[in-house]
């Protein structure tokens, strides 16, 4: 009997001991989740505020990139209208309609007036964004910027003045000037010789707060998240709030909100943003676009380079509660997770002693599956690196990575065809090793830039490697390590040789055609005056004799195809001269007469014979009528080009079926277009004529001209190698017609 009570009690009191651990077992736990629990919120939370941080940063790194682009292609627009012989010797005629064009290339970035102040300072032309020119008078000579350019040693360089808050003549606009001296060094028919002296300072007037805001405007991080934009003094280039804009930053949110300290924005800006560093952070502030409370922000923050060194800082900022939201939901689902967790723990204790075995194959089972998608896991990441490997290495562009000191430590496929060699002999080679040492030294300061300042570098620059010449544009990126530490820069580089030469080639092209249109339009005015002449004596003759004679029917003859000559250079005038206005519609009937009164006797000359089928009473055509002249004689000009030794041009128009189009149908018999060429005719530059007789531009400007208003080209032809009794093109311009409405 003792020993059953015995049994029980030492059975009763074990059980006790088993409650009383699991019990504390229990409590220890829930004390150790409550605990992991607040430390993992607080960790989630910092990990949370850094990852919305860097988001913000890439925000911010786009904006200083998009106006570093900005402000390069204003310097560039700069350096070449510098260059233009109308500028450097303020030709009366073209002055104007030069700056007008570049104007018109760079308003969208800002620039609102360019003006030319001649050497002794005295005068300025100007055209500004309206279109309007003039010429005032003033002294301009006490200028910094005109002091400055008045050095030899600034020459070919572009000055930054400062910029200046809004004036009356401007207001609401922080205006910035580029200047650059101006030379008399370019050559054209009126200037053989360039004397090399000083003609004058270019100058453009830009607007910064429609630049900056082109840039950032559009700039939303989460729902409210903002933009704003300081220079190197502190002030404000771009804030929503457009009461700050142009206000020292340090003083206008003291002056706002008074009781707030700002001491860590400051700092911010003092100590990282007006030294031209890059960061993230935090700070409080008092207001938030229509909110006015105190509350704490999360902002980041990255130069903008100019002229190769740092001008502004571009800052992205966004109330904490926006992340505190994201964080609420997770803090919820953790809440759920960890309960869920600790009901599972106290159920599993109550029933460990009788089901311990039957939990432990379920363990096994679990570990099995996990071990399972494990392994898929890691399958799809080998997936994905391979995908990864085989983009790299099918890119058509250079990619590789280099260390500080000029060691090439990995390359693509296309890396190793540029230097002729395979990716293994390749790596661990020196950039000395492959491109001569200019080359080699000049991609070494964009990699040292890199590991310095730890930014992205893009750049177009000319490289020699293998004795032979290139042009790279290039985009050099900075690799970190876990602390942040630049240890490689990745390199990505584009051969752009070709594309190089064909720029160069087009700018030629185009301002040879430029002069020989000036020269055919002057040579056609100069013959009207010895036409005068003939015409003038001739009447004077044909009163002196009399009208039933030999030699006053002779004079007539003189007299009528001197009218005719008169005829052809007037219609030759017309077709050259630049419209007062563009026209939005034309009388298709009326162009193509006039052009077609200024090459009949070219015709005539060149053995072609002309068919007229005009079509009466045609609806007008959306189209200015210069442009569309341009398009008819460009067509008829290359008909007459494939008829050498004479043939037949047949020129009608006609209303399509549905009425909505007019159609212009030129058809020649010549030789027809060969097959291979089909494809290019309408590219720009393209000619199958011999060199020094055509641009190749003439159909690719007709196509131009018809596709912007609505209108098509399309060609049938053939060639003579296909059917030489049917051999010859026929060019079909459409245009759409003007609504009676309109």
């Amino acid at each position: 009997m003792f020993k059953i009570k015995g049994y029980y009690k030492e059975k009763y009191f074990n059980t006790r001991r088993a409650i009383v651990v699991v019990g504390s077992f229990i409590i220890l736990l829930l004390i150790g989740a409550v605990y992991v629990g607040l430390t993992s919120s607080r960790q989630m939370k910092e990990i949370i505020c850094e990852d919305f941080n860097q988001q913000q940063l890439v925000l911010a790194r786009y904006a200083a990139s998009s106006m570093e682009h900005s402000l390069d292609y204003i310097q560039r627009e700069l350096s070449l209208l510098n260059l233009s012989p109308s500028i450097q010797y303020l030709e009366k005629v073209s002055w104007a309609r030069r700056m007008n064009i570049t104007l018109s290339g760079v308003k969208e970035e800002g620039v609102f007036e360019i003006r030319f102040i001649d050497r002794s300072g005295k005068t300025a032309h100007i055209v500004d964004n309206r279109g309007a020119s003039l010429v005032i008078r003033g002294d301009f000579s006490n200028a910094d910027y005109f002091k400055w350019a008045l050095n030899k040693e600034n020459k070919d360089r572009i000055y930054c003045c400062e910029i200046k808050g809004s004036s009356p003549q401007y207001p609401d606009k922080l205006i910035m000037l580029l200047a650059t001296p101006t030379y008399e060094e370019s050559v054209d028919e009126a200037h053989p010789v360039p004397t090399g002296r000083l003609s004058g300072v270019l100058t453009f007037a830009v607007d910064i707060t429609y630049l900056v805001r082109q840039a950032t405007q559009e700039i939303i991080m989460g729902k409210t998240g903002y933009a704003w934009v300081i220079d190197k003094r502190g002030l404000f280039l771009y804030h929503p709030q457009k009461a700050f804009i142009g206000e020292d930053a340090f003083k206008i949110r003291e002056m706002k909100k008074p009781k707030i300290s700002f001491a860590k924005i400051n700092m911010i800006q003092k100590e990282r943003m007006l030294k031209g560093k890059e960061g993230t952070g935090n700070y409080i502030s008092g207001w938030h676009l229509g909110i006015e409370a105190e509350m704490e922000k999360l902002i980041a923050y990255s130069p903008v380079y100019h002229q190769g060194d740092w001008s502004w800082s571009v800052a992205v900022a966004s109330p904490m509660s926006e992340v505190e939201g994201i964080i609420h939901s997770v803090y919820v689902r953790q809440f759920y997770i960890q309960g869920t967790i600790i009901l599972v723990i106290i159920l599993g204790c109550m029933y460990v002693i009788g089901f311990e075995r039957r939990w432990t194959n379920a363990l096994e089972e679990e570990v099995k599956e996990k071990t399972k998608n494990l392994a898929e896991f890691l399958e799809e990441l080998k997936k994905s690196e391979e995908k990864y490997k085989t983009l790299v290495e099918s890119a058509q562009d250079l990619i590789f990575t280099i260390d500080k000191n000029g060691k090439f430590l990995s390359l693509n496929r296309c890396s190793a065809n540029f230097f002729k060699d395979s990716p293994d002999n390749l790596t661990g080679k020196n950039i000395y090793d492959l491109f001569d040492e200019e080359s080699a030294k000049l991609q070494m300061g964009f990699v040292e830039q890199v590991f310095k300042t730890g930014n992205n570098i893009n750049v177009k620059y000319p490289v020699k490697a293998g004795n032979r010449d290139y042009w790279f544009t290039s985009n050099f990126v900075p690799l970190k390590d876990e602390s942040g530490k630049v240890y490689a820069s990745l390199g990505i580089s584009r051969d752009i040789t070709e594309r190089r030469k064909l720029e160069e080639e087009q700018i030629y092209n185009t301002e040879k055609l430029a002069s020989l249109g000036k020269l055919t339009a002057g040579v056609v005015h100069e013959l009207n005056q010895p036409i005068a002449v003939i015409l003038g004596f001739t009447d004077i003759l044909l009163e002196k004799i009399e009208s039933s004679t030999k030699n006053h029917e002779i004079l007539e003859t003189i007299e009528r195809q001197a009218q005719n000559c008169k005829k052809i250079i007037e219609s030759i005038l017309d077709f050259a001269r630049y419209p007062d206005k563009t026209e939005y519609s034309s009388n298709i009937n009326e162009s193509l007469e006039r052009v077609l009164s200024v090459v009949e006797n070219i015709l005539v000359t060149e053995k072609i014979t002309l068919e007229k089928n005009i079509a009466k009473d045609l609806p007008k055509v959306r189209g200015d009528s210069g442009h569309l002249q341009q398009v008819f004689m460009n067509l008829i000009t290359n008909a007459v080009a494939v008829m050498q030794g004479g043939g037949a041009l047949t020129v009608s128009t006609r209303l399509n079926s549905s009425g909505s189009k007019v159609k212009v149908v030129f058809k020649d018999t010549g030789h027809g277009i060969k097959r291979e060429y089909r494809d290019k005719i309408f590219d720009a530059f393209f000619t199958t004529k011999k060199r020094g007789k055509g641009t190749g531009l003439g159909l690719s400007v007709s196509y131009g001209i018809v596709s912007k208003y609505g209108g098509d080209i399309k060609f049938e032809t053939v060639a003579e190698e296909e059917d030489r009794e049917k051999m010859g093109t026929t060019f079909i311009v459409a245009l759409p017609v003007v609504p009676s409405g309109e």
